[in-house]
């Protein structure tokens, strides 16, 4: 009576879920309650023609397949429980004659994108209120870390600007534009640099989104 829709959940040892959509290959695997080890480790799979396989470097399917630098493409670092993955943040910014813009999120939360828009405008001062801006995240992966704010705003810039940006980057974006540290800061600076990536782009170096884009 106590543990209501909960109840199953209580009888087990285990209790696991599955994430992924119908209409991409990538299969997360995690775990809401486990007596004989961690909940914080995640399984990633991929369905292919043999079934569900194991993915072993997951950066294989959570980076673009093009691998000429281009404008609109930023590398960050998300945490999956204990595990880092490079991820890549692809934009496209294209001006708009329609009276509201769109902004269509891919992956992200879109009242996400609409915050971090606010921002560049505000403090970074760029011209995105006549924009329409589109954002996806390679691999059919949904981010809901807070540190890939900042490769999300880069990316928005590289394609507004034209500019193609070669960075790994991971910081929150605050309402003020100020870059705030993020948790596991050591193990996505090792495995950017594991995978041979030089220029990082974190809270360390810079104070404020206006900062970085002022390097840029």
């Amino acid at each position: 009576m106590v543990a209501g829709p909960m109840v199953l959940s209580h009888m087990v040892d285990t209790v696991l879920f599955m994430e992924g959509e119908k209409n991409t290959g990538t299969r997360i695997l995690r775990s809401l309650k486990n007596r004989f080890g961690p909940v914080d480790e995640v399984g990633v799979f991929i369905m292919s023609e043999k079934g569900m396989e194991e993915v072993k470097n997951p950066e294989n399917i959570f980076l673009g397949e093009n691998k000429i630098h281009s404008s609109g493409s930023v590398l960050t670092v998300t945490m999956e429980g204990t595990r880092a993955f490079l991820v890549e943040v692809q934009a496209l910014v294209v001006y708009s004659k329609l009276p509201f813009p769109r902004r269509v999120a891919s992956g992200i939360d879109s009242k996400k994108l609409e915050l971090l828009l606010a921002v560049l405008q505000k403090h970074a001062k760029l011209p995105v209120e006549n924009s329409d801006i589109f954002v996806n995240i390679a691999g059919g992966l949904k981010l809901s870390d807070p540190a890939c704010d900042l490769a999300i705003c880069l990316a928005i810039y590289s394609s507004l600007k034209n500019i193609p940006l070669s960075v790994v980057a991971f910081s929150e974006v605050g309402l003020l534009g100020e870059l705030r540290k993020s948790p596991m800061l050591e193990k996505r600076v090792k495995q950017a640099q594991r995978l041979g990536f030089k220029k990082i782009i974190t809270s360390t170096n810079y104070k404020t989104i206006l900062e970085v884009i002022k390097s840029i």
